[in-house]
């Protein structure tokens, strides 16, 4: 009898496609979100992964042309009205309000490095928030997919046990094909919240450290402003 039952498990296909069609529908719809999230973890994955990388190389390429020894009116006036990079567009937003702290005599307007401080500021802030777009895609796919696995899984179960009871058998051939539907739900929860969870964090950091970036640029840009100012 034993060997009956291993040759009749031996003989059921368990195939990536032979368990998903296999399933029923609420393990399938389960399936498939799952790897739409998958996908769409690895787009969000890979279009961060260029978009910092540009950005690093913006910011450095700036940075030379900004200590390159170029008057900062020459620069401001080079980068133009739509600054193309984060570093320009910050450095354009502390150059606009130290010209318009300037009154028609010549002087400064009173309070202009703190003027020009929030301008940066908030060109920053700005940039952060684009930086981290889309990160929450990852977060979400990483805490969430597992449970979804998992409720894909119960069901699966909850399926197998009542064709057990229809079919009124324990072998192998009857309760190996609705476990290993089931579980693959799971497994799928898992492949799709790890790589998520993984690059969340990587991005993250790479996003902070960006921002930090650009924060010391503005700091040690304030105090070169803060210079002409005292003098």
């Amino acid at each position: 009898m034993e060997t009956t039952a291993l040759a009749a498990g031996s003989e059921i296909d368990f195939s990536f496609m032979s368990l998903f069609f296999r399933a029923t529908l609420t393990v399938k719809l389960v399936m498939i979100g799952l790897i739409i999230a998958s996908i769409w973890s690895w787009g969000v994955i890979i279009q961060k992964h260029l978009t910092y990388r540009r950005k690093r190389a913006q910011s450095e390429a700036f940075d030379a042309a900004f200590w390159s020894g170029e008057p900062l009116d020459a620069l401001y006036a080079r980068i133009g009205p739509e600054p193309a990079t984060a570093s320009e567009r910050i450095f354009a937003a502390g150059m606009a309000e130290w010209q318009r702290s300037h009154r028609q005599d010549g002087g400064l307007i009173p309070g202009a490095a703190q003027r020009i401080d929030r301008s940066m500021d908030v060109a920053i802030d700005r940039e952060s928030r684009q930086l981290n777009s889309n990160l929450t895609v990852l977060a979400s796919v990483g805490s969430a997919a597992p449970f979804v696995g998992l409720f894909g899984t119960v069901w699966g179960i909850m399926h197998a046990f009542q064709e057990i009871a229809v079919m009124q058998s324990t072998s192998l051939a009857v309760v190996a094909p609705g476990i290993a539907e089931a579980l693959l739900a799971t497994a799928l929860g898992l492949a799709a919240a790890i790589p998520a969870t993984i690059f969340f964090n990587k991005l993250s950091d790479d996003s902070d450290a960006i921002t930090s970036g650009y924060e010391q640029f503005a700091d040690e840009f304030g105090t070169l402003l803060s210079r002409n100012l005292d003098g």
